[in-house]
């Protein structure tokens, strides 16, 4: 009997078809920088971009958070409260209206590559916010991996600043703001997922964040600029909406309900290299040692500050 109970372990039923899921989900976030480098050669500026994006993208997550407040489970989910909406604002306008918006901006001066190198460094931000916030302790080792991390995003940006000249630090910081506001998005977050769940204050949130990015628009443009774009614009902002801000949504919730949220995001990984994998074939744009050294280093730093991320933060 007792050689019995020391057989190992079987596998993960689902393991394979989590990572798969993950994996996915990763590389079609990542096609979000591609397909908005490949609008901005029609001479759409941020403001139109993001609005078309949200656009076709509202009626999706509106179905969402339909689903998951009256069919996910079954039966329906408890009335939101005054202090929910309040947390649902917030939260749509930091983690999906100003995160957005700030990316597609930034991203009219820099390469996808260096834009998903800043995006990725969002762990080690998560890290720095529960230590101002909270009094969480940072390890010396995650200390020093987030040196590593940051100083491969410099490796990157001052190879590319060589090109790209002084916009490249204007679209560097833009990005970098994008990745605080997502940071505070999902350290603030955790109170309202355990009341409403993941699925429900995603589609509740990033609605928020479409009608306020519609609602710039029509501020800050005249509402004939939006038939002014090139048709190209159109359809790479249904491609956007549709293969890479919804369905990763839902790909990633899957795999974490197969694999877990630490093996998920440990798979996300994969997005920094399929960014510049599309980068290099779609847009041309340059591949050398400068990139490869700073992916290394920015992919193994945030691997070392999630993998003890954790055990951190329990202290």
């Amino acid at each position: 009997m007792g050689r019995m109970s020391s057989a190992p372990a079987q596998p993960h039923p689902h393991l394979a078809s989590g990572l798969l899921l993950a994996s996915a989900g990763s590389i079609a976030f990542s096609g979000k920088a591609i397909i908005v480098k490949l609008a901005y050669r029609h001479g759409v500026d941020a403001v139109t971009l993001i609005m078309y994006r949200m656009l076709f993208a509202l009626p999706l997550f509106l179905a969402l958070a339909w689903w998951a407040t009256y069919r996910q489970g079954g039966g329906g989910k408890p009335p939101l409260t005054r202090k929910d909406w309040l947390g649902i604002l917030g939260l749509g306008f930091t983690g999906y209206y100003l995160a957005s918006f700030l990316d597609f901006w930034g991203l009219q001066y820099i390469s996808a590559s260096l834009e998903r190198l800043i995006l990725y460094l969002n762990p080690t931000l998560v890290l720095v916010l529960g230590w101002l916030l909270y009094q969480r302790r940072i390890s010396g080792l995650q200390a020093l991996a987030m040196a590593v991390s940051y100083a491969g995003v410099l490796l990157v940006f001052g190879h590319e600043a060589d090109f790209a000249g002084p916009n490249a630090a204007l679209g560097a910081l833009l990005v970098f703001g994008s990745a605080i506001s997502y940071a505070i998005y999902l350290v603030y977050s955790g109170e309202l997922v355990k009341r409403l769940g993941s699925m429900r204050l995603v589609g509740l949130a990033t609605s928020v964040a479409c009608l306020l990015c519609l609602l710039q628009f029509v501020l800050l443009r005249p509402l004939d600029a939006a038939t002014a774009v090139a048709p190209e614009v159109v359809w790479l902002s249904v491609l956007n909406a549709t293969l890479c801000t919804f369905a990763p949504v839902i790909l990633v919730m899957m795999a974490i309900e197969r694999i877990g949220a630490g093996l998920a995001a440990q798979t996300g990984m994969i997005g920094p290299m399929s960014t510049i994998a599309m980068g290099v074939l779609i847009l041309d744009e340059p591949f050398n040692g400068w990139i490869i050294a700073g992916t290394v280093l920015v992919v193994s730093g945030v691997f070392l500050v999630t993998r003890f991320g954790s055990a951190s933060a329990a202290k």
